[in-house]
C-alpha cells in the first residue's frame, strides 16, 4: 500500500504538454529555419547587333595544279628517283623506263634517214645527167619527167625520215620522266620491274600537286547562287563575285576548326545542272604551310547577308522539346516564362533568333534543368553577354 500511494502521488505529464515543452525548447535554443529551396540560375541579357548570315557547303580540295605523271611509252619501269609524299622541283627526274626498245628504234630511224639521203643524192645526179640531154632532145620528155619526179620523191623521203627520227628521239626522251612543276608528289602507282604504259598496266604513275594555294569546289542551289551574286554586287560593286569578295568565304576543317586564311572567288561553272538544280563554285585559299591537302573534304562557309539589329542567344540557352525550340526568360520578380523561338543560322556559339525575342530579355543560361514555366528562381549575376 505504501508503494502504490507514492506512485500515484507523483504529478502526471500529458503528451500535449510534452510537445509544448519540446517546441518551446527548440525555439529557445535557436535552431535554424528550413533552407530556401528556390533554384538559382544564371541569366544573360539578350542584345541586338548586326549579324552576318552564313551557309555551309561540303566541298572537295584540289591542288592549285594537279598534274598526272603518265608513262608515254611502253616498257619496264627501271627506276623510281624520288621520295613519295615529298616536294619535288620542276625538271627533277622521277622515273626511268627501260630505253632499249626506243634506242633500237632510234638507230633504225637514223639508218633510214641515211638511206633516204643517199637515194636523194642519186636521184639528183640522175636529173643532172638527163637535163642537158633533154635540152637537145636526146631523151624523151617522159624520161625527163620521171627523173624530176624521182628527185622530188627522194627529197620527200628524206623529210619523212627526218620526222621519223625526231619521233624516235622524243620517244627515247619519254623513257626519262621529269617533274613538270614544283609541287608535292604522291604515292607511286608502279614499282620497279612492272610493265607500264599500256592498259591494263599502269599508265598514270603518280600526280604532282602545287599546293601553295588550293582550290575548293562545291555546289550551291540556284537560289543560293542568286543570293550570293546580289550580296557580292552590293559589297563589291562588280558584275559577279570577284576580288572584293575575298572575305566572303571561310573554310571549316574536318575537326570543326576554322582555317586561318580567307578564300578568294575563282569562278562559277558555265551552267546550272538541270538534274540537280545546282551550280559549281570554285574558291581558292592560300596554303603557305601546306596543311591543306588535295582530296580533303571541308565545309565552305559562305556569307550571304547581314541581318541588321539581329537578336542572338547562346546556343546552350536553347532547349529542344518535341521538335520545338524554346528558351526560358526571367522577369524582374524572378518568375520564369517559357518562350517558343524560331532560330536562324548559327553565329559563332549563338543562334540568330527570327521569332520569339525582341532583345533586352533575360534568358536562363545555366541551370536549365532546374526551371519550368511559372517557377520562381533566384537570379545570379549574368556571366556572359550576347555575341555582338
Amino acid at each position: 500500500m505504501l508503494i502504490r500511494q507514492t506512485i500515484s502521488a507523483r504529478p502526471s505529464l500529458s503528451v500535449s504538454g510534452l510537445l509544448s515543452l519540446l517546441i518551446t525548447g527548440s525555439l529557445s535554443c535557436g535552431f535554424p529555419k528550413a533552407p530556401d529551396m528556390t533554384p538559382q540560375v544564371s541569366v544573360v541579357t539578350v542584345r541586338t547587333a548586326d549579324v552576318p548570315v552564313y551557309k555551309e557547303y561540303v566541298g572537295q580540295v584540289y591542288g592549285f595544279q594537279d598534274i598526272p605523271i603518265r608513262a608515254r611509252v611502253e616498257g619496264y619501269l627501271e627506276g623510281v628517283h624520288f621520295d613519295e609524299g615529298r616536294p619535288v622541283k620542276k625538271g627533277q627526274l622521277l622515273y626511268t623506263i627501260d630505253p632499249q626498245e626506243q634506242q633500237a628504234k632510234l638507230a633504225r630511224m637514223q639508218s633510214g634517214l641515211a638511206e633516204a639521203r643517199i637515194t636523194a643524192v642519186q636521184m639528183k645526179n640522175d636529173l643532172d645527167r638527163i637535163q642537158p640531154l633533154a635540152d637537145i632532145n636526146a631523151v624523151s620528155q617522159s624520161d625527163l619527167d620521171a627523173a624530176v619526179a624521182n628527185k622530188g620523191a627522194s627529197e620527200a623521203n628524206v623529210d619523212a625520215a627526218l620526222a621519223n627520227l625526231r619521233v624516235a628521239e622524243i620517244e627515247l626522251g619519254y623513257t626519262r620522266i621529269h617533274a613538270p612543276i614544283d609541287g608535292l608528289i604522291g604515292r607511286t602507282l608502279a614499282k620497279v620491274g612492272e610493265f607500264v604504259g599500256r592498259d591494263p598496266n599502269p599508265v598514270i604513275l603518280n600526280t604532282v600537286s602545287a599546293i601553295d594555294s588550293v582550290r575548293v569546289q562545291f555546289f550551291i542551289s540556284e537560289r543560293d547562287y542568286l543570293s550570293l551574286v546580289r550580296e557580292v554586287q552590293e559589297r563589291g560593286g562588280s558584275n559577279g563575285p570577284g576580288h572584293n569578295a575575298k572575305a566572303t568565304f571561310e573554310l571549316v576543317l574536318a575537326d570543326g576548326g576554322l582555317y586561318g586564311e580567307k578564300g578568294r572567288f575563282d569562278f562559277l561553272d558555265r551552267n546550272v545542272d538541270a538534274t540537280t538544280g545546282s551550280i559549281m563554285v570554285q574558291v581558292s585559299f592560300p596554303n603557305p604551310t601546306g596543311m591543306i591537302r588535295p582530296g580533303q573534304y571541308a565545309k565552305v562557309r559562305v556569307r550571304f547577308d547581314v541581318v541588321e539589329g539581329g537578336v542572338t542567344v547562346p546556343q546552350r540557352s536553347v532547349r529542344e522539346f518535341q521538335g520545338r525550340q524554346l528558351v526560358y526568360t526571367v522577369d524582374g520578380s524572378g518568375k520564369v516564362s517559357e518562350v517558343l523561338v524560331k532560330l536562324g543560322a548559327p553565329h559563332n556559339d549563338h543562334f540568330l533568333v527570327t521569332e520569339g525575342l525582341k532583345g533586352g530579355e533575360r534568358v536562363v543560361l545555366e541551370g536549365l534543368q532546374k526551371v519550368r514555366d511559372g517557377a520562381q528562381v533566384n537570379v545570379m549575376e549574368p556571366t556572359e553577354p550576347s555575341a555582338e
